[in-house]
């Protein structure tokens, strides 16, 4: 199947031919960090890509004299021990700070800004910008000056961030995008932007029973041309209320099996896992590609 409109077809050949190879792909959530590699920096996404990911998802967040940073805002205290949030420090304070790895201890990497992960990515990786409605507006014309972002970017925001969707619609360069849907609705108004290049669905659903997250949900999103993305990464367990994927994640396909999450997930359709483990992952898909299911 070929995601997204024809008359993008030329941008989203990428896209689409890892879709063609793989089948499912596999998104890893601000890279791969453990031990003493740092969320959303180059190192954790070469990690991501040497475990198997055909994605990095990427967070950003604006400083105050506008430089635009990988950082997820609100987690300024486990990356360098900050009380405050990025979005209200200058960059060179940004700068000064030293971060700090999975084991809270400090190391010598620095926050990175998106405009040096761009420059980094430059062989075809496909990469995930989230939480662009955080940055001011400022991310097309930094993918801008990275022409082979172009082929590479897939820009999400929810609906309610219509500056970002506007800004797309308006914009010469049509990067991907990918709307974060709650329901059906939902996908219906992203495809009302015609000028826009959409070509995926991020699909949040609480509820194991509703009508997003299931094979007739998701067929429903690919009749309209668009991939269907799920979360199976575990912000908390301790309000079931907050999972994204209706509890079929990465925790339950690892302490029951790959089959009670990821791969009822893949037997339902969806196109895209993204997790924060990556080579687990990759390895049930292979397996899975060996007995003939998708």
């Amino acid at each position: 199947m070929v995601f997204g409109q024809k008359r993008f077809a030329s941008i989203n050949e990428n896209l689409n031919r890892r879709f063609a190879e793989k089948g499912v792909l596999i998104a890893a959530h601000r890279g791969s960090w453990h031990g003493n590699i740092v969320q959303n920096t180059t190192m954790a996404f070469r990690a991501a890509f040497m475990m198997g990911a055909d994605i990095v998802e990427t967070d950003t967040s604006v400083t105050l004299d506008g430089v635009v940073y990988c950082i997820h805002d609100g987690a300024e205290l486990q990356l360098f021990g900050a009380q405050k949030s990025t979005l209200a420090m200058t960059s060179a304070r940004v700068d000064d700070y030293q971060m700090r790895n999975a084991l809270d201890q400090p190391n010598r990497q620095h926050a990175q800004q998106l405009d040096e992960v761009c420059a980094y990515l430059c062989h075809g990786e496909l990469i995930n910008i989230d939480r662009s409605w955080k940055a001011g507006g400022l991310v097309p014309g930094i993918l801008d000056k990275h022409p082979h972002m172009l082929s590479q970017a897939i820009i999400k925001a929810p609906l309610r961030a219509r500056e970002v969707i506007e800004q797309l619609n308006e914009h010469e360069r049509k990067y991907m995008f990918m709307p974060i849907c709650y329901s059906l609705e939902d996908v219906e108004e992203a495809l009302s932007y015609r000028d826009v290049n959409t070509v995926g669905a991020e699909l949040i659903a609480t509820r194991p029973d509703g009508p997003l997250l299931s094979p007739e949900g998701i067929a429903y999103v690919h009749a309209h041309g668009l991939f269907a993305w799920v979360n199976t990464l575990v912000i908390t367990d301790e309000e079931p209320e907050d999972t994204l994927c209706a509890g079929l994640d990465d925790d339950i396909s690892i302490r029951i099996g790959p089959e009670a999450g990821w791969g009822r997930l893949m037997e339902m359709g969806a196109d895209v896992l993204q997790t924060d483990w990556p080579s687990l992952v990759d390895k049930y898909r292979g397996r899975s590609a060996m007995h003939g299911h998708r």
